[in-house]
Formats: C-alpha cells, structure tokens, sequence
C-alpha cells in the first residue's frame, strides 16, 4: 500500500455513490487488482475525488494565485482509479474493457516530419528531392 493510499479516508455515504456512474467503464478482471478504492474518497488535501463536482473548498483549484506551483495536484492522489472521464476514449476501452493492447508505431504528422531533428528535417528532405 503507498503512502497516498494511506492517506486516503472514506468518503461520506452521500459522496459514495457509485451505481452507473458516467465516468465508469467495465474494467476487465485483471484491471481491477489492486487498482485502489471504488467508491469515492478523501485525498491528503482533503478534496473528495470521485464525486465530479470538481469544486471543493480545499482544492487548490479553488485558492489558485500566481504563485501557485500546478505540482500541488500532480498524483495519483488526483485521480480517481475507476471514475475518470480519460476511461471513455476509445483506446482505454479497448485496453480496459477488451484487454486490446494499444498499436505501437511511430508518431506519424499529416504534413510534418517528426521524426528528425530541427535542423535534420530540412537535410532530409533536400535529399529526398535529389534522389527523386
């Protein structure tokens, strides 16, 4: 169990509504081990997550200045494990809910070479119009 897990409270009966929750996929058997709490949950900063109401007195969010360093809410500690609107794209289904493996390959720019240095793209592309 991490230190973040630990810290972790349950969250009140009212927040800990989780039956057809819109965020929700169907994890597949081995997605769930070990995944951390279904229900929603109180994080260090004292912030419910996993209710969506996004707006909570604690959330830094809510205190936000210009000083404020964005790392406050870096962590799994911000995220929650089953309720996460991330869930719904199309590929985290597939690996979630098909145990579908995501395509490898490379990055691929309808009009861009990425694959080459600043300075090597243009190299590259002189060299492709002298063999042409």
């Amino acid at each position: 169990m991490s230190k973040q897990d630990k810290n972790r409270q349950p969250a009140t009966s009212a927040q800990m509504n989780s039956e057809l929750d819109p965020f929700e996929i169907n994890f597949l058997p081995q997605f769930q081990e070990g995944r951390g709490p279904h229900d929603a949950f109180v994080n260090e900063h004292g912030v419910v997550i996993g209710d969506h109401e996004y707006a909570s007195e604690n959330s830094p969010l809510e205190q936000w200045t210009a000083e404020t360093d964005p790392f406050v809410m870096a962590g799994d500690e911000w995220v929650h494990p089953y309720k996460d609107i991330g869930f719904q794209s199309a590929e985290n289904r597939d690996i979630f809910e098909k145990g579908i493996a995501p395509q490898s390959g490379i990055f691929t720019h309808p009009d861009k070479d990425v694959s080459f240095e600043p300075g090597q793209a243009t190299t590259k592309k002189k060299q492709d119009e002298a063999e042409a």
